[in-house]
């Protein structure tokens, strides 16, 4: 076997320790650069509701479903939603009469 038990053998070992601890830390940043999308947002549009999904964003990390809606609360205007089906509710009912 080359390089076993020589000095090459442990500056390998090295660099590969340095390269898996720099892939988990990258892998980390980028979760957790990730999972602020929802805070960021929120910020962006000063929205309402931003302890909401400050909150549901932590609570992310354990339940990974509550993420989903702290996204869903910070990327849709919920008035214009709101406002938006009212009027469809309400062409609806007058194409009806």
């Amino acid at each position: 076997m080359p390089f076993v038990g020589t000095g090459f053998d442990t500056g390998l070992h090295i660099v590969a320790a340095v390269v898996l601890i720099a892939t988990v830390a990258a892998a980390g940043m980028a979760f957790w650069k990730f999972h602020e999308v929802p805070i960021h947002q929120a910020h962006k549009n000063s929205h309402q509701q931003l302890t909401l999904i400050t909150t549901l964003t932590w609570v992310g990390f354990i339940w990974h479903w509550v993420w989903v809606i702290a996204v869903i609360i910070a990327f849709v205007d919920a008035e214009q939603a709101i406002a938006k089906v009212r009027d469809i509710w309400k062409s609806e009912g007058d194409s009806a009469c």
